[in-house]
């Protein structure tokens, strides 16, 4: 009878795919639909499943910082975004980034080569029969979005805009111009730092700030997630406001001068390979043309050639609050599940970490068996209890922190150490969980033995 069970997952971002993994490893049959290769966004360029586009950073792997603690969780509950990620990593200091090209390719051969999961390309335009998953992601296609939005007219659907930052090429920068270190000296100097005077820095502010912007329809600077700011709407703010953001200098120091320059901007690698970096800060949403132009203002980018111009592109999620509960179930019809950033979870790492979750506690409830109900003192639970909070109010998008996470209930010094302390409890619990709800990749040996 395990056979028989069958789900639907819509999209195969790193949400979808997380949450397909979980599922079919689980001897759940998984219908995964995805519309590339046969529809494309403006934000995509790959027709590879799980594809990174505004940053190969997947952020810091410090079990002092929340996102660190929800990657480790992960892990331990055998997470294919988090194997993949690992498997491709590139040096960036204390971040987790990686090859973003290798890194998709894998996932998408791994899930693309499960026998439990069933491929259909092509776009979903009304939500499916039976169990299903959404997790379309930001860039959730007009016709599916308004089927989404029949299951509830009374709510509004939430748009705003992400922007992606401009990747040049590595031999293009002027390395007379820049130097390598991390900020403070901290880890490995992975960053190609391009120091500006304050002559330099106040001539390409005034021409940021007057640039011309891409069209982009139903675009307000009021309504920008500020974690994802366009480099130019946040340059309007005043003139010293990026030298407080991506253009800050404090902790780096000069080698040719021995001093902190006035303004820099810093390039992170974006391949393994080293022979791409990524203009750390600068999403954007310039007219191509202008980018160019403004951009290379930077003295270390005279002469840089741009690969990918950053490009703007919706994003869309639901009021999750209202709808949801802490399984992303739908509370009105709970066959119907999202995960990803279509609920508000904001960043790829708790993306995947919504569709692993959303995964998971399907399966189990298929299978007849308990909830594994991952508990606030975790990061996965924190944040998925975080968006089915029905008191909050003025939802907006979350990325995982501490504030979020239960309290211990006992003091220890320091933040560092109260946070360390905070994820210890959290993997304790987590070893617990998968104990119970089993590892990923036990599901195929199940089904086999069935």
């Amino acid at each position: 009878m395990i056979n028989m069970i069958k789900v639907t997952v819509v999209g195969a971002g790193l949400a979808g795919c997380e949450a397909a993994w979980q599922l079919a490893n689980r001897a759940i049959k998984v219908t995964l639909i995805e519309m590339k290769p046969h529809k494309m966004t403006p934000a995509h360029v790959s027709a590879d499943f799980a594809e990174l586009v505004c940053s190969n950073s997947l952020r810091s792997n410090d079990l002092a910082n929340a996102v660190g603690l929800l990657k480790e969780e992960m892990r331990r509950l055998g997470s294919l975004i988090m194997e993949c990620a690992d498997a491709t990593k590139i040096e960036a200091g204390s971040a987790l980034a990686v090859d973003r090209t290798g890194f998709s390719a894998m996932v998408t051969k791994k899930i693309r080569s499960h026998p439990n999961i069933e491929i259909i390309e092509r776009e979903v335009t009304e939500i499916p029969e039976g169990t299903v998953i959404i997790a379309t992601g930001p860039l959730t296609s007009d016709a599916l979005s308004k089927s989404i939005n029949e299951l509830f007219p009374s709510e509004k659907y939430l748009n705003f805009f992400d922007a992606a930052a401009p990747i040049v090429t590595r031999e293009s920068i002027d390395m007379e111009k820049a130097f390598l270190a991390s900020r403070y000296d901290k880890g490995t100097p992975d960053y190609i730092n391009c120091p500006m005077t304050r002559e330099e820095y106040l001539s390409f502010w005034k021409e940021l700030v007057s640039a011309r912007e891409a069209p982009v329809h139903g675009f307000e600077d009021a309504s920008v997630f500020e974690g994802c700011m366009p480099v130019e709407v946040m340059a309007r703010r005043g003139e010293d406001t990026l030298r407080y953001g991506p253009l800050k200098p404090v902790g780096l120091i000069d080698p040719r001068t021995g001093k902190e320059p006035y303004a820099v901007v810093q390039l992170r690698r974006d391949n393994a390979e080293g022979t791409l970096y990524n203009i750390v800060g600068f999403q954007t949403h310039l007219a191509f043309p202008e980018q160019k132009r403004v951009f290379s203002m930077i003295p270390a980018l005279k002469d840089a050639e741009f690969v990918r111009y950053g490009v703007m592109h919706r994003n869309t999620y639901i009021n999750s609050p209202k709808l949801l509960d802490r399984y992303y179930r739908l509370r009105k019809e709970k066959r119907i599940r999202f995960a990803g950033q279509i609920t508000g979870v904001e960043g790829y790492v708790e993306s995947a970490a919504s569709g692993l979750l959303c995964g998971i506690e399907t399966a189990l409830e298929l299978l007849g068996r308990p909830h594994a109900d991952f508990p606030r003192e975790t990061a996965i639970g924190a944040l998925a209890l975080y968006v089915s909070d029905e008191t909050v109010v003025d939802f907006q998008p979350m990325n995982v922190n501490f504030g979020i996470i239960a309290p211990l209930g006992y003091k220890v010094r320091g933040k560092r150490n109260k946070n360390l302390e905070i994820s210890r409890r959290a993997l304790t619990i987590i070893e617990d969980i998968a104990s119970r709800v089993g590892m990923a990749g036990e599901g195929e040996q199940n089904e086999n033995n069935s």
